[in-house]
């Protein structure tokens, strides 16, 4: 829906106010800034409180996961509650929080490191050589207890957790389920994930010590509430200090955000990525951007960055290839046309720019076929070119199925950006070369 465009007054900023507005929306957009309204995680998020709330106040031991789309929230949501529960001096002074990483601790000796080092139990353990895992872990948290004989619960969240699915035998997974389901120690263990299946890839005896449990995570934004969104991230909070800046510059970003420039960039990216993840990408060219001499943001800062997004990749790399392998994509792309998308192998490519070197190609250099064969090579490499689907391998490589991943636009686009490109090439690219 169209909205009337509104004049945008000046607001007079010094540096150092520029300097900390800067600081504010970075960290906010940068550092994964928990948000204030999390309206449409409500139920997720009361779910998630109570099994966290019980095991740090009542002992209660459980396993839950976590599971959604990258960029739904589910860090975010977290971070959220536990950021709530800090609040509650009952909860901060009796729970421990491991945090582990599927992509930072790919086995289970740099799991049980991490584990000790977080809960500061390095001294304790020492020079100690324990038999197993499971040995290495119940003495981590039977050093926890404290005077009274009591054990201090412990949170475990697991990111990236079909990772952890990988390690071998599971052990890690194995050993937090099983002690969770014990009533002697009090331990959450939370998966975050984005993997729907990551059931499946659990063994059974880690199945069985599961509790099932799992929360989904799904962007359930519409468009109206993106753009609120929007302003909700670029605004001051109430507390930033000079008091009437906080007043000016919300009152410019809610007629920013009315522009029909915006709202066609908001409306691109909304169909795109509707993440938060994907609005604060969109965001970090601009707020970069602000200085004593540029103290505002304006629709052509976000036009610019969306510029910068929205560039295709494929047609970028194309900018970096030689001008053999142009060669052979071009010719891969008439033969994409002429058998209308079936797949080519290397031998109806190389024969395409045999034609196209002898008839047309007079300035450009002609190769053997084993140099050919080799930068044929490099384009599967970077992804550019790629077995076709349900086509064995075992075949010699130059009789391999193979199907182009460039589009004809695409190709048009790199051309136009290649730097001194045979005006040969540019016009093989547009006429299919006959015998």
């Amino acid at each position: 829906m169209s909205r009337k465009r509104k004049s945008v007054k000046e607001i007079d900023i010094d540096e150092s106010t520029v300097q900390e507005i800067q600081h504010v929306l970075r960290a906010r957009i940068c550092c994964n800034e928990v948000p204030e309204n999390l309206d449409h995680l409500q139920d997720q998020r009361r779910h998630l409180m109570d099994l966290i709330y019980r095991c740090a106040t009542l002992g209660e031991s459980n396993s839950v996961l976590l599971i959604g789309p990258r960029g739904s929230g589910k860090s975010m949501l977290l971070d959220s509650v536990l950021d709530e529960l800090k609040e509650n001096k009952k909860v901060s002074k009796t729970l421990l929080t491991v945090r582990l990483n599927g992509l930072l601790q790919t086995d289970d000796r740099l799991a049980i490191q991490e584990i000790t080092r977080q809960l500061h139990l390095d001294n304790t353990v020492g020079d100690r050589v324990f038999g197993s895992f499971s040995e290495n872990l119940s003495f981590l948290l039977e050093a926890l207890k404290r005077g009274d004989k009591e054990t201090s619960p412990v949170l475990f969240i697991l990111d990236e957790f079909d990772l952890f699915a990988h390690h071998k035998n599971q052990t890690l997974l194995y050993n937090l389920f099983d002690i969770s389901q014990s009533a002697q120690t009090p331990v959450t263990v939370i998966g975050i994930t984005c993997r729907l299946d990551v059931i499946e890839l659990l063994e059974k005896r880690v199945k069985s010590r599961f509790s099932h449990r799992q929360i989904h995570i799904f962007n359930k934004l519409n468009f109206e509430q993106y753009v609120e969104k929007f302003c909700d991230i670029l605004s001051l909070p109430p507390s930033f200090q000079p008091k009437h800046i906080v007043t000016h510059w919300n009152k410019h970003i809610q007629v920013l955000s009315e522009y029909d420039s915006i709202l066609t960039i908001l409306r691109k990216t909304f169909d795109l990525d509707k993440t938060i993840r994907g609005l604060h990408k969109l965001m970090v060219i601009p707020v970069c951007g602000l200085s004593s001499g540029h103290p505002t943001l304006e629709p052509v800062d976000f036009l610019e960055a969306s510029k910068i997004h929205s560039t295709d990749s494929k047609a970028a790399m194309l900018h970096g290839v030689s001008i053999l392998q142009l060669c052979l994509i071009i010719a891969m792309k008439h033969l994409t046309d002429l058998y209308e998308g079936d797949p080519f192998n290397f031998e109806m490519v190389f024969n395409e720019y045999q034609k196209f070197v002898q008839k047309k190609a007079l300035s450009i250099q002609r190769f053997d076929k084993a140099v050919v064969l080799k930068a044929f090579e490099h384009l599967v490499a970077l992804e550019l070119v790629r077995v076709a689907e349900g086509k064995g391998t075992r075949i010699q490589k130059e009789y391999r199925a193979m199907t182009l991943l460039i589009t004809n636009s695409q190709l048009t686009e790199g051309l136009k950006i290649y730097p001194n490109c045979p005006s040969e090439l540019k016009q093989w690219a547009t006429n299919t070369i006959t015998s």
